[in-house]
């Protein structure tokens, strides 16, 4: 039995919920702001949104073996569902009911990349699943960028806030929950001679291809991190831009065109082969990122931002989906190798800041460019692959 066209609508869902887990970035000075915390506690926020990545990826990935693609997803929802439910339960007046929410969410979005990226492999038609995966990519945009939209029109049009965004997330991950119980998926299950351990999971970096790849989504990961916190920073240092005002603009609008980005990949895909496309992403971004030294005016400065965000968008599908293709018998430990490097979000823009704090402000930008330099020199080692 093969899978239905409507078997893909949960799992592109899924990604929408995936979107969710970004919440932690717009949240971060909202809930600085209303419960009077210090840099550390402000900091806590994040750090619970993004430590299951390296903690739950590998062990998901070789219990999904066992379980399957779709019961892992199934969980990830429910955990997502829960970190809704807490701070509602608290009435939002407990931080530590929030910060729980926060790390049920983010155990949420992990299981939900470690199943999703490769159950999107078995919903795809063949030949299809970069396309797919990059359109995925595009709905993860949208639940991102609800995180920042949502609680600035509530507080224009309806005098709410923040907290809104709990119950309307809940409502939505229930009806995926229903939604994808009531959808026949048939998982492409490659039998193997040994099944999947934390041993072979971690051996599979043996493999030259798996490591550069795992490494390329690590600083992928961690300069899309910088460089949404950091535009914001850029327009204030060159143009005088309220960082609080005008200065958002920067991070909206680098969403926006990550966004844009994903919706064009995922046509592009039908014409140009994933490995020519990592090499055109990577040599945008590096372009994008180039273009914010040289910039003359905001405008010029804006459309550079754009250039980026078209860049990077693609990036982190094309990695994933080359990769499984390689090795389509090791996706679900590979999705968990994937997964974990997740958390070079958390570290990269350390050593961004480190650069700024010894450099100034436009030497940390070097950072995502070294980063970036990595993608394409790997882009240019898999086009002379067979």
């Amino acid at each position: 039995m093969k899978n239905t066209n409507f078997a893909s609508i949960p799992i592109f869902l899924t990604f929408l919920i995936m979107g969710f887990g970004d919440v932690s970035g717009p949240l971060t000075s909202q809930l600085q702001n209303d419960f009077d915390l210090s840099n550390f506690q402000a900091g806590l926020v994040t750090f619970m949104a993004f430590i299951m990545f390296g903690l739950l990826s590998i062990p998901m990935g070789i219990y999904q073996e066992r379980k399957g693609r779709k019961h892992v997803l199934t969980l990830g929802l429910i955990a997502a569902l829960i970190g809704m439910a807490l701070p509602i339960i608290g009435r939002y007046e407990s931080f530590e009911m929030i910060l729980g929410g926060l790390l049920f969410m983010g155990t949420g979005a992990t299981l939900l990349q470690v199943a999703g990226n490769p159950i999107m492999r078995d919903v795809s038609p063949k030949g299809k699943y970069s396309r797919n995966l990059s359109f995925a990519q595009f709905v993860k945009a949208i639940g991102s960028l609800s995180g920042s939209l949502i609680p600035i029109l509530v507080a224009r049009f309806f005098g709410l806030d923040w907290k809104v965004l709990f119950p309307i997330y809940g409502i939505v991950i229930l009806i995926v929950i229903i939604y994808l119980f009531l959808t026949p998926i048939k998982e492409d299950k490659t039998l193997k001679e040994t099944p999947a351990s934390l041993k072979s999971c971690l051996g599979l970096l043996k493999n030259p291809l798996v490591l550069l790849m795992v490494l390329g989504i690590f600083v992928y990961v961690g300069s899309e991190v910088s460089m949404s916190a950091k535009l914001p920073n850029y327009l204030e240092s060159k143009f005088d831009f309220n960082i609080k005002e005008k200065g958002l603009f920067g991070t909206l609008f680098f969403f926006i065109s990550l966004m844009t980005g994903r919706f064009m990949g995922g046509v592009v895909l039908n014409w140009i082969s994933p490995k020519k496309f990592l090499i055109i992403t990577s040599v945008l971004s590096m372009a994008g990122i180039a273009g914010l030294f040289v910039s003359p005016s905001p405008l010029i400065a804006f459309v550079f931002i754009f250039v980026i965000g078209l860049g990077f968008a693609n990036i982190f599908p094309l990695i994933f989906s080359i990769t499984i293709d390689a090795l389509p018998e090791r996706s679900n430990e590979i999705s968990g190798l994937m997964v974990t490097a997740i958390i070079g979000g958390a570290i990269v823009p350390i050593l961004f800041g480190i650069t700024a704090d010894q450099f100034g402000l436009m030497a940390g930008f070097f950072v995502p460019m070294a980063c970036m330099l990595y993608v394409f020199i790997i882009a240019l080692n898999l086009a002379k692959q067979k």
